[in-house]
């Protein structure tokens, strides 16, 4: 079976983004870019890989789901299919038709639909936000792999936005830990069964 991993960035105050969604204050540039996008170079944009050169094969994920927030930042920037090498989906219940032809649109029980992506073959499922969606598909996150960068925001999105409480805490371990010169932590975590 598949596995959902929660692929994300966050401060270390537990924040994804500002209350407007904006990211931009997240640092650019040091010692963890380029050795994380190595491994992961599909959690690139299209675009941004097309820029770079990378043209490798997809190696860890195949599909990347969002939140309807998540999606509009892409549209902000000017695309409405921000990973064209992914099958992409969006979820939203206030959207009624997909928002580009190479995304398709989950409107309704998205933990189902993860649930069947799960079974299907193929390569991994990248879920790469936002906080409310990974709240609602945490029953069915199977890894969670955190960039933790040194900054402190204050108040904005959460990692797992503010819903409604668990009936127990889903556990997650270890499995591996990288910290790199410009302080970024790279942790990546596996529930416990």
């Amino acid at each position: 079976m598949r596995k959902l991993t929660y692929y994300v960035a966050a401060t270390i105050d537990g924040f994804i983004a500002t209350e407007q969604g904006a990211v931009d204050f997240f640092p650019v540039g040091g010692d963890h870019g380029p050795t994380i996008t190595a491994q992961y170079p599909e959690t690139l944009p299209s675009e941004v890989r097309e820029a770079l050169g990378i043209r490798s094969a997809n190696a860890n994920f195949d599909t990347v789901i969002m939140g309807r927030k998540t999606h509009d930042f892409g549209v902000r920037t000017g695309t409405a299919s921000p990973y064209a090498h992914l099958r992409q989906f969006v979820v939203s219940t206030t959207l009624t038709t997909p928002p580009d032809p190479a995304v398709e649109l989950i409107s309704a029980d998205p933990l189902a639909r993860v649930r069947a992506l799960k079974r299907e073959q193929g390569l991994g499922i990248w879920l790469c936000g936002g906080g409310e969606l990974a709240q609602e598909l945490l029953p069915e996150i199977d890894q969670i792999f955190l960039k933790l960068y040194p900054t402190v925001l204050g108040r904005g999105r959460p990692l797992f936005g503010a819903g409604p409480r668990l009936p127990e805490p889903a556990q997650f371990k270890i499995i591996t830990s990288q910290v790199f010169e410009d302080g970024v932590a790279f942790l990546k975590y596996a529930r416990v069964s």
